[in-house]
């Protein structure tokens, strides 16, 4: 997939704009700061902490992922059975809306081949959104996802998550108390062991060393789509149907 950097740009125009385009991204340099200090980012985050919007529902495709296993090396999440044939390396930002578009749209054509086992997704959770637009809700929401590996729930709560993204980038949602309650709508994900490590952050050095694979992997923005290494084509990305004709040009279907 072609990424440009979005240079020095406004984060409440560039998350409209980013998305209306379907094929840029977020980037490292999108931005230098300034909407970490926006004062209704900063009242969405406090909102959050004291309860925040009611959590959103993940969507009911993710229902078919939920035998599905998942499991951990090194800064990589991987779901799907690790003999299959096929990989897919997904490059994300909770934090990045074109994360969020291309969820909604081109990864849905990715469950029926994970179920069946006939692909695996590696997941690579990078989290450089939080020191552009100031605040922590990339790094958590990256160390409560690596916690829901531990709980046999990743897949739901990796979608659950998404679908619970702020409609502004510049808004720092994605603290410990809203992760739990977006957890709540996840059957089996609330616990003792999963709380505790999105209340205290037990995954942090994890996190930082899934921003260092990232790095290594040469990534330079989200979402970056790699199937059996070669990047996918970023028009594909954001419609189930396009992406679906991608992954089946590499044999996948």
């Amino acid at each position: 997939m072609a990424v440009r950097k979005a240079g020095r740009i406004v984060a409440a125009v560039a998350a409209t704009a980013l998305v209306a385009g379907g094929a840029a991204a977020c980037g490292p340099e999108d931005l230098t700061g300034g909407g970490g200090s926006d004062d209704k980012g900063a009242s969405a985050s406090e909102s959050a902490s004291t309860g925040g919007p009611a959590a959103k529902q993940p969507p009911a495709g993710t229902d078919a992922l939920a035998k599905v296993p998942a499991s951990v090396k090194g800064g990589v999440i991987t779901v799907g059975d690790p003999k299959a044939g096929h990989t897919v390396k997904l490059y994300e930002d909770a934090r990045c809306p074109i994360c969020k578009k291309f969820e909604e749209t081109g990864a849905q054509a990715l469950v029926k081949p994970v179920a069946e086992g006939k692909v695996k997704v590696e997941y690579t959770l990078a989290s450089f959104l939080d020191k552009n637009l100031g605040g922590s809700g990339s790094v958590n929401a990256a160390n409560a996802l690596r916690a829901s590996v531990d709980a046999g729930k990743f897949p739901q709560f990796h979608a659950a998550v998404f679908a619970n993204q702020p409609e502004r980038e510049t808004d720092d949602a994605f603290t410990p108390a809203f992760l739990l309650k977006i957890a709540d709508n996840v059957d089996g994900l609330r616990g003792a062991a999963f709380d505790k490590a999105v209340k205290k952050g037990s995954y942090k050095g994890w996190v930082g060393e899934a921003m260092q694979a990232f790095t290594d992997d040469g990534m330079q923005g989200t979402p970056t789509v790699v199937i059996d290494g070669k990047k996918a084509e970023s028009g594909s990305l954001f419609d189930q149907g396009a992406f679906a004709k991608e992954l089946r040009a590499s044999g996948i279907s």
